[in-house]
C-alpha cells in the first residue's frame, strides 16, 4: 500500500532516539549502521517541517546513577553532548519527549500530546528497531491508529531481532514505508 504524504489524513511523525550517543560509532551505546540513516531522517525530519506535519522526537534522559545502566551501559546522560540529536536532524517546532525507559509511554505526558495532536496516522524511524522504536510502534497501534514504519530510517542492534521486530510489527496491522514513498 502507498503511503505518501498526499492521504488526507493528519499525521504525526515519530523519530525515535535519534541521538548521538546512538547514531555515532563513538556513541556510548552505538546501534551498528546508523550513521548511515542521517541523511534519510533528516530528509523525513524537514519534510515534515516543510509540510506542517507535527514531528514528536523521542530522546533517552537518564540521570548519571540511572537503574537502567545495570543492564545497558552508561548512555544519554542529561545534558552530555551524548544526548543531543544531531544538528541536521533538528527542525523548527520539533516536539521533544524526554524518557527515562526504553518506551516512550514510560513518559506520563506522552499520552496526553498524542491526544493533543489528534492524529489519523502515525510514521516512525530512528533506532533501535528492536528496542525503542519496536516498543514506539507497539504502543502507537494499540491506540487504533495506522502506524506506518521507515524501513530505510531503522536500524537494529540485532539484524534477527529487527527482522523478527518488522514480521510481528506486520503482524498486529502496521505498514511498511520508505523515506521516498513518503516525500515524494
Amino acid at each position: 500500500m502507498k503511503t505518501g504524504m498526499k492521504t488526507g489524513l493528519k499525521t504525526v511523525f515519530v523519530d525515535v532516539d535519534t541521538q548521538i550517543d546512538f547514531m555515532f560509532p563513538a556513541g556510548a551505546l552505538y546501534v551498528p549502521g546508523a550513521e548511515r540513516l542521517l541523511p534519510a531522517i533528516a530528509r523525513l525530519n524537514h519534510f515534515a517541517a516543510a509540510q506542517g506535519i507535527p514531528l514528536i522526537s523521542t530522546a533517552d534522559a537518564h540521570s548519571e546513577n540511572d537503574p537502567e545502566f545495570r543492564h545497558w551501559p552508561p548512555h544519554c546522560v542529561a545534558g552530555t553532548t551524548g544526548q543531543r540529536k544531531p544538528a541536521e536532524t533538528l527542525v523548527a517546532d520539533q516536539i521533544i519527549v524526554e524518557k527515562q525507559a526504553l518506551d516512550v509511554f514510560s513518559n506520563p505526558d506522552f499520552p496526553a500530546l498524542l491526544d493533543r495532536l489528534a492524529a489519523d496516522r502515525y510514521v516512525v524511524y530512528g533506532v533501535a528497531t528492536d528496542y525503542c522504536v519496536r516498543l514506539a510502534a507497539a504502543g502507537l497501534l494499540s491506540t487504533g491508529k495506522p502506524v506506518a514504519l521507515v524501513t530505510d530510517a531503522i536500524a537494529a542492534v540485532n539484524p534477527e531481532d529487527g527482522a523478527r521486530t518488522l514480521d510481528e510489527f506486520n503482524a498486529r496491522g502496521g505498514t511498511l514505508t520508505t523515506v521516498s514513498e513518503l516525500t515524494s
